[in-house]
């Protein structure tokens, strides 16, 4: 994936749903959250989304959630996403997933809008600024998709973070949670949809390309 906006598509907007993606040049990072789309740029700020603004990734989910549990006990990344993997096990094709708390921190990236010529997102990500929130409620959006996926999504959890009062947030990090609530629609299914002329990317095996991504994704 890289900072094009060739092939960029208008924003549906579903009343309800959870959601991620980024805006048209990789123009900061985008949430989907009770029916509003938001904006986080480079700034760290949120901003709502202009009905007309494109995107050239967005993954979205109508979000029925099937699994509800209530985390009492601080928790951080590592521990959230194993804890995941247990309650929705094997045969999910894809999950979608929302947590609601107070968060102790949130460590979160957004990149810059891109000019041309554009750069792989590789060379994009060295660029961005990260930001640190603290003692902040919010919402935690994510979503979780097969190996099969990967060249049209991040394998694995991949969440975006917004402030309850929608002022901030981006790509998530890193957290420590002190206590929320859990949702998760462990029934979401995947449905690609590309404009005219674009076509799906080449599955690329290797394990070097994997690692990478996972590179940019994390850290």
């Amino acid at each position: 994936m890289d900072g094009r906006g060739v092939g960029a598509r208008a924003l549906a907007r579903p009343k309800q749903g959870v959601g991620l993606g980024t805006l048209e040049a990789l123009d900061g990072d985008m949430v989907a959250l009770d029916g509003g789309f938001f904006q986080i740029k480079s700034d760290g700020r949120a901003y709502e989304i202009d009905p007309r603004a494109r995107t050239p990734f967005a993954v979205v989910a109508s979000f029925e959630p099937n699994i509800y549990r209530t985390l009492a006990a601080p928790t951080d990344f590592d521990r959230c996403c194993a804890y995941l993997e247990r309650l929705v096990g094997e045969g999910a094709a894809c999950c979608a997933v929302r947590l609601d708390g107070r968060f102790e921190r949130v460590k979160t990236r957004s990149v810059p809008g891109q000019r041309k010529p554009y750069p792989a997102l590789s060379e994009a990500v060295k660029h961005q600024p990260t930001f640190e929130l603290r003692g902040v409620p919010g919402s935690l959006v994510g979503l979780c998709c097969p190996d099969c996926a990967h060249g049209l999504n991040v394998p694995g959890y991949h969440f975006h973070f917004i402030a309850e009062d929608r002022s901030a947030g981006g790509h998530v990090l890193g957290f420590r949670l002190a206590s929320g609530e859990l949702s998760v629609d462990r029934e979401a299914g995947l449905r690609l949809e590309l404009p005219p002329g674009v076509h799906p990317p080449a599955q690329d095996p290797s394990a070097a390309k994997w690692e990478a991504l996972d590179r940019i994704e994390r850290a």
